[in-house]
């Protein structure tokens, strides 16, 4: 049996001490497996007195996970640490530069760093191992790097936050206000004290970035990337969508079009007969649209420290094996800078919320706009008057003498409904501004 594998991990939050403890439980069977044992010999974190349910004092301690990655004793260097600059990107160098290789679940450090990282690793003869930095204990990027090598992409979507997906579940199923959701998620520990990362999209647009550069052999953009986040949904929103056939999701899509490729994170509506529409929690889910499988589902825990802990042992069995793949599917240097497509120029179906003074000539005038600009309507709803949106219950009240009408378009370009919009903001019918969540259909 081949020597070791000798590990040094930096970061020792729950999924640094899931790690060491997936490896204690599993070592039998992964040398069997693999043909030689992984061993942890050395970790770093900021607070050695820190309480983590495992003895860390069986392995060599460093206060600088920059000294750990040097480590002549340390083979391969797991970055845990999280940030996208600082220590974990001085470390990650450090490895690398000397020739480690390198297991992450940091998707900002290679949403913002991953083509100079994937470089280093290249000229260096080193892994750059990353599959735990995209939804969690689902094999993702796997699958896209290599399950599905022989397929042509045409488009990856996903629920890939499982905070976002945790509140929208909550509100509807319960009735809750977003707010409510959300102070329940931090009392849970699904969101932090700030939670503006998860909500507004940016931690889903990071995992985007990564996965639209797998599914489409592309540079990592992530400047390229319309992100919205899902503080705007209302029970209203997801009362419509309910009695419409449709459920509410924060997606991040990465899709090829005549345009270039698009890239969107935004609440979306989903056909609740779609697979995607089933996943409810704190779970993800990632579709990916291709050639040969047609339409592949993966579901699984986005989060937490068992299934982080999973993803990086699978990558840490795959690199002890001796499996060298490029980080990004292709050598940096094959991957291409692909025509953006401008979100302006998306087409689809809309949901669109307005809140309409109850006056003559309003209705009139909204069909009129949207006609003006050729915009075929699927539906018009208008809901329950003013006060059937009980407060107590978290719902949403129409201003003073303004009705709530939901209109469903047909497929359209973003360009053409924002135009419309504005014209019927003009016209002074409004008494709020209007909703507007794009529809995603299989």
């Amino acid at each position: 049996m081949l020597p070791s594998l000798r590990v040094g991990i930096a970061g020792l939050g729950t999924v640094g001490a899931s790690v060491v403890k997936l490896l204690d439980r599993q070592a039998e069977a992964l040398a069997s497996r693999i043909g030689r044992g992984i061993s942890v010999v050395g970790v770093s974190a900021r607070d050695r007195a820190k309480e983590r349910g495992v003895d860390f004092g069986r392995f060599a301690w460093f206060d600088d996970p920059v000294a750990l990655a040097r480590a002549e004793e340390v083979d391969l260097f797991v970055e845990l640490i999280g940030g996208e600059a600082g220590v974990a990107l001085a470390a990650v160098e450090a490895a690398l530069c000397a020739g480690k290789s390198v297991v992450t679940a940091n998707k900002a450090l290679l949403a913002n760093h991953g083509m100079r990282l994937a470089q280093l690793a290249e000229e260096k003869n080193a892994a750059l191992a990353f599959e735990a930095s995209v939804a969690g204990g689902i094999p993702i990027v796997k699958t896209l790097r290599e399950g599905l090598a022989g397929n042509s992409i045409e488009r990856v979507y996903g629920i890939l936050n499982g905070t976002c997906n945790y509140i929208l579940t909550r509100m509807e199923l319960e009735g809750l206000s977003f707010e409510q959701c959300l102070r329940e998620a931090q009392s849970l520990g699904y969101a932090e004290a700030d939670p503006t990362f998860d909500i507004g999209g940016f931690d889903t647009a990071h995992k985007l970035a990564i996965l639209t550069s797998l599914a489409f052999g592309t540079v990592i953009d992530p400047a390229s990337i319309a992100i919205e986040g899902i503080a705007s949904i209302s029970l209203a929103d997801l009362e419509a969508a309910a009695e419409l056939g449709y459920r509410v999701k924060l997606l991040g899509v990465a899709q090829r079009t005549p345009e270039g490729i698009e890239q969107r994170v935004h609440p979306t509506m989903v056909e609740k007969s779609s697979s995607i529409a089933q996943v409810m929690g704190v779970t993800n889910a990632v579709t990916i649209d291709a050639d040969a499988v047609h339409e592949l589902t993966l579901v699984g825990p986005g989060a937490g420290g068992e299934a982080t802990a999973s993803a990086i042992v699978a990558d840490l069995a795959d690199i002890a094996r001796g499996v060298r793949s490029a980080p990004f599917g292709l050598p940096v240097a094959s991957l291409t800078k692909a025509p953006q497509a401008p979100m302006q120029l998306h087409k689809g179906g809309y949901y669109i919320r307005l809140s309409v003074f109850d006056r003559p000539g309003a209705a009139a005038a909204i069909a009129t706009r949207m006609a003006e600009r050729q915009i075929s309507l699927e539906s018009i709803v208008q809901r329950r008057r003013p006060g059937a949106h009980g407060a107590a219950a978290g719902g949403n009240i129409e201003p003073s003498g303004a009705v709530p009408v939901i209109l469903i378009t047909y497929a359209t370009h973003e360009k053409t409904i924002r135009q419309a919009l504005e014209a019927v903001v003009a016209d002074g019918f409004l008494a709020e501004k209007p909703q507007v969540i794009r529809i995603e259909r299989e």
